[in-house]
């Protein structure tokens, strides 16, 4: 049998897969928590919220926020507010408002939750000795983190982590879509994709004369209006695609990354329904549309005293 600076030394070389008994989650905390400091998964102390420092992603989450919040002034001041009809511009108007705020949490819980990272640092030999390996029994240990690796995690070279069942990497929410955060991103797109219908019905309605001038200039109101049905089309393409794509992975039970790099399953592939369970929790309720699900405002605010480590860190 050999000993653990051995079996250390073998997957360092050869990089083998992960036993389905070495999935461990030391260090690993709730949805939208993470250990903080360099070396994850060791210190238990510091707990800071999920945040990616990187400035692409962060100009296009900006971007993401700028066009929801265009979308908001132009839909309240332009087309609803100086309609005559009260009920009209009332119940519009709680209507793509409410889809506004859930779509701006749903972006919110997508970019600060732990998409998955696996602790950073963890493939130590004492820690290897702790997982009493039996003789030929191999794991995975990612060269660039230094952590061991479960079956299904990549490593992203932007969040500089390995991240379970990693689906791909968004610059628009500035994280990895994975394991603990797809359903929020899921979110995200559908109710962007239903606000973009809707204002795209509240703009035919202007075009068809049922709209009254409002106290914006007729020049302004244009260009306003022809901004806002750009952004509607844009957005109403991209979450009808990405919301497409990512049902056919949860229902598939497969990744973006593992079908494009056209890897061969060596899991047991779970049936449609219970991808869909297990990534939304639990049976189908109205808790499937709710953004806000298993947030904890006190240990958010806790976490606020967290301090700066890597390449994430306390917001």
């Amino acid at each position: 049998m050999q000993s653990s600076n051995h079996r250390l030394r073998d997957m360092e070389q050869h990089h083998p897969l992960l036993s389905a008994g070495a999935d461990v989650e030391t260090g690993s905390l709730a949805a939208g928590v993470m250990v903080g400091g360099p070396h994850v998964g060791h210190t238990a102390g510091n707990r800071t919220l999920w945040f990616i420092q990187d400035s692409c992603g962060m100009v296009c989450a900006t971007m993401t926020w700028f066009l929801v919040l265009y979308a908001e002034f132009v839909v309240n001041f332009v087309m609803l507010l100086p309609a005559k009809n009260f009920w009209y511009s009332l119940l519009n108007g709680a209507t793509f408002n409410s889809l506004a705020v859930l779509a701006l949490a749903s972006h919110l819980r997508t970019m600060l939750t732990d998409p998955g990272a696996v602790p950073k640092g963890n493939a130590t030999k004492e820690y290897m000795e702790s997982l009493q390996l039996k003789p030929g029994e191999v794991i995975y240990k990612c060269p660039k983190c230094c952590s061991i690796k479960p079956e299904r995690a990549h490593h992203c070279s932007i969040c500089k982590r390995c991240i379970r069942k990693m689906d791909h990497h968004c610059p628009w929410v500035n994280n990895c879509v994975g394991e603990k955060n797809q359903r929020f991103f899921v979110l995200f797109t559908v109710i962007n994709f239903f606000k973009s219908i809707n204002t795209t019905n509240l703009y035919i309605f202007c075009l068809n004369g049922k709209w009254p001038c409002s106290e914006f200039s007729p020049g302004v109101s244009v260009l306003l209006l022809i901004f806002l049905c750009l952004e509607a089309i844009l957005f109403l393409t991209f979450t009808a695609v990405m919301f497409g794509t990512q049902i056919h992975s949860i229902c598939n039970d497969e990744t973006e990354i593992e079908r494009l790099k056209n890897e061969k399953p060596t899991w047991e592939r779970r049936m449609r329904w219970d991808g869909m369970k297990a990534v939304f929790g639990g049976s189908p309720s109205l808790l499937w549309c709710n953004p806000f699900t298993g947030l904890r405002l006190r240990r958010l605010m806790l976490l606020t005293h967290g301090r700066r480590g890597g390449s994430e860190f306390s917001v």
